[in-house]
């Protein structure tokens, strides 16, 4: 369970996944495990795969998430995506929040690999919270743009927090 406020963010990138009780979720960049509670709290037999280069995030996700985790509905890796392997179609949705290497350079093995890993008819949801919306328009045209390439069809979502910040989600699907 979340604890503390959550970032709207977060919720708003969770919203997007549209999930189904039964997803196997993968999130890069997880952090200290507040989405991946989120998505959680969603599923009844589904799972979460959460990976983030910090061992001491992952090790903050795992204590907050420790109940999922003993239930066998979530798991917890340190490890980056580029050095990430999973088994072909093993997700059904993938969820990546202020994960910036989707555009700040060529994402082409990144994004190929999520592709392998998204099973059919999954969704993929690469979500930011920018700091204006110049830049918000920058990640949503690189993003969408770079994923497109990929031979996906892509949406660009947008959203603002109660602040009045800017929130983007380049969804993705086959």
């Amino acid at each position: 369970m979340p604890r503390g406020p959550v970032p709207e963010r977060l919720t708003w990138a969770v919203e997007n996944l549209d999930l189904t009780p039964g997803d196997r979720v993968l999130e890069i960049g997880c952090g200290r495990g507040v989405a991946a509670a989120l998505i959680c709290e969603r599923l009844t037999s589904g799972t979460v795969t959460a990976i983030d280069r910090s061992a001491t995030a992952v090790e903050a996700a795992r204590r907050r998430n420790e109940e999922y985790v003993a239930a066998g509905r979530a798991v917890f890796h340190t490890a980056s995506l580029e050095e990430s392997a999973f088994p072909d179609a093993s997700f059904d949705r993938i969820l990546a929040v202020n994960v910036n290497l989707f555009w700040v350079r060529a994402p082409d093995r990144e994004l190929a690999a999520l592709r392998r890993w998204l099973a059919p008819g999954g969704a993929l949801c690469l979500c930011w919270e920018p700091p204006d919306t110049r830049r918000a328009e920058e990640i949503a045209g690189k993003v969408a743009a770079a994923v497109a390439a990929q031979g996906f069809v892509t949406e660009v979502r947008v959203g603002v927090t109660g602040t009045g910040n800017r929130l983007v989600c380049v969804r993705a699907r086959d």
